[in-house]
């Protein structure tokens, strides 16, 4: 509750206004059973018209009143709940956005999703409802056994001798309903982890006939998740009938009572409707009472998953204590091991350097570790052994804002968004049309951009779908090339290109001279051939370093990728880069 308390603190002032207009509005509720008793036994019996009329009147100025106040009131209540999530989803988003890589992979993207979205929704529901029933019912609650006490003490006895067992009923159930919920959240989170799965692989499902399959598991999911579901719902909605029963057991004592007591003379017909009136405004504010500790068990869920994000530690310290090396090298790596979450070694003891304006190749097999190295490079992780340096500099000791404004990057598996073409290239820095259109025209992606009606304009839809492969990768080059990076890192980027443009690319990565680095991730030989050094890794580790002459002459793995792709001999690989 100290994290719903944090973000609701710049809102009390309002908060304290609106609970007052609230507290006029139930008082008022509270006025007009008391009123009507009046009425019935003191003002009736005296036949005026005139003050029969006036004290109907004085009842409908309370209810116009109440009603009035109660409107005002939760729509201030539904403002404060409405910028206190706002401001609360806003700051979870920016958490969300600077973890690290190791924390989205411990917290998992679809629990991430949920957090931002259900869990945001239940805090939202129980501040606007806390601020509508929080005083309200209480006041009902209290005030009206109070006047009942004025009223009638011997029948208000028989009413307060049930309110702890309704108490009770409430607070157990509160205490078993937290867990629960904690429970249901897990499980919508991964509903949301196999609904975002079958989005995103719908072709692929289809291409294989594999709806039924997935269907099937996507329904145990959904059993999964209803049964957490029916569960919490129904230990949470055991508490209505229960303090139904106990209430209407007491509204039963009471109406017998009240019957023997009127027969008696000791009670007037008046003073029995108003308590039998005030008897059911306690009751319902007893079951708001109840809804709000449902609400509030849904909420402290919820804040506890929430919190869970916004205090995880600063996973990638900036570090002041590293050492700092003069070099004449732009970029190295200096025995450099590191594993996912502590688990297999992804890479082990990478060791090279690399000058200003020089290329560096990396090529593999499947699961040799290049993109690991790509991120360790951005720092993404840090590696558990060894440090990698620019410039000399420690990159841990670089602000990470500053250290990825040092990069202009095409990942393996990268993203389209759904907006036009120059903003996907533009990705929002601040840059010129011109530099669009020339990125575009390094990136050999002009061609189709100017076959469009449209142009760079064109619109493109959710990850690209509207494009080739080879054309959503040259959007993507061009996105990495637009901002004239120091260090320019092309990740299987590609893959998808024709031998001609691809051959196009690399001509004009080589005639611009804005990159300081450029590190190329390829599976092709005649991608990298012309690096100034290649990388060639096989389990984490490097099995051969040097250009390709060198590696053609001692890198036995690499001659055989050459040979597989274009035949082997050097005149061959010379005719394939062409």
């Amino acid at each position: 509750m100290k994290l719903i308390f944090h973000y609701l603190k710049p809102y009390v002032p309002r908060m304290s206004v609106g609970l007052f207009i609230k507290f006029i509005g139930t008082i008022m509720d509270l006025l007009i059973p008391w009123i009507l008793s009046y009425l019935i036994d003191e003002i009736v019996p005296q036949k005026s018209m005139r003050k029969i009329l006036l004290f109907g009147g004085i009842m409908v100025l309370c209810s116009v009143t109440a009603w009035l106040t109660n409107i005002l009131a939760n729509r201030m209540a539904s403002k404060v709940a409405r910028d206190t999530t706002e401001r609360l989803r806003h700051d979870l988003f920016r958490k969300v956005s600077y973890l690290s890589c190791r924390q989205v992979d411990d917290f998992t993207v679809p629990s991430l999703e949920s957090r931002l979205t259900t869990d945001t929704y239940n805090i939202h529901q129980m501040i606007g409802m806390m601020q509508r029933l929080g005083v309200r019912a209480p006041i009902l609650l209290v005030g009206g056994v109070f006047v009942t006490l004025t009223l009638e003490p011997v029948l208000t006895l028989v009413l307060l001798a049930v309110m702890p067992f309704a108490g009770g009923v409430v607070w157990y159930i509160s205490q078993k309903g937290i867990p629960l919920y904690a429970r249901q959240q897990r499980a919508v989170d991964t509903m949301v982890r196999t609904v975002r799965e079958n989005a995103s692989g719908i072709r692929v499902i289809k291409a294989l006939s594999k709806s039924d399959y997935e269907r099937k598991r996507f329904q145990e999911i959904n059993r999964e998740l209803v049964k957490r579901e029916t569960k919490a719902s129904v230990t949470m909605a055991a508490s209505n009938p229960l303090m139904n029963l106990f209430l209407n057991v007491g509204l039963t004592l009471v109406v017998i009572a009240g019957a023997f007591r009127v027969y008696a003379g000791v009670s007037k017909p008046g003073v029995i409707l108003a308590f039998l009136t005030y008897f059911t405004i306690i009751l319902n504010a007893l079951l708001s009472v109840n809804r709000m500790f449902m609400l509030y068990s849904k909420g402290v869920a919820s804040a506890g998953r929430i919190r869970e994000v916004l205090e995880a530690p600063e996973d990638l310290e900036i570090h002041t204590d590293v050492e700092q090396k003069s070099t004449e090298n732009y970029l190295s790596f200096e025995h450099v091991s590191f594993s996912y979450r502590g688990g297999a070694v992804s890479v082990s003891d990478i060791d090279f350097t690399l000058k200003e304006g020089q290329t560096l190749g990396i090529i593999g097999g499947t699961g040799s570790g290049k993109t690991t190295l790509i991120k360790l490079l951005m720092r993404f992780y840090d590696p558990q052994k060894g440090c990698i340096r620019i410039e000399g500099q420690d990159i841990r000791s670089i602000p990470s804002e500053k250290l990825h404004t040092l990069f202009g990057v095409v990942f393996q598996n990268d993203v389209l968004f759904s907006d036009t073409i120059a903003e996907n290239v533009r990705f929002g820095r601040n840059l010129e049309k011109e530099q669009l259109n020339q990125a575009a025209k390094s990136a050999q992606a002009s061609e189709f951009i100017d076959s469009l009606e449209e142009g760079m304009e064109y619109r493109l839809a959710i990850r690209g779908s509207n494009l080739s492969g080879g054309q959503k990768q040259r959007v993507l080059i061009a996105r990495a090339l637009a901002a004239d990076s120091p260090i320019l890192i092309l990740d299987d980027s590609s893959s998808a290109l024709d031998y001609r443009t691809d051959a196009r690319l690399r001509q004009v990565l080589k005639q611009k001279k804005t990159a300081r680095a450029t590190i190329l991730v390829a599976q092709r030989v005649s991608s990298i051939r012309h690096a100034d050094l290649i990388l060639v890794l096989d389990g984490g580790k490097i099995i051969g370093k040097g250009t390709h002459a060198e590696l053609m002459k001692n890198c036995e793995t690499y001659r055989e990728i050459a040979a597989m792709q274009m035949g082997g001999g050097e005149e061959d690989c010379e005719k394939a880069s062409l």
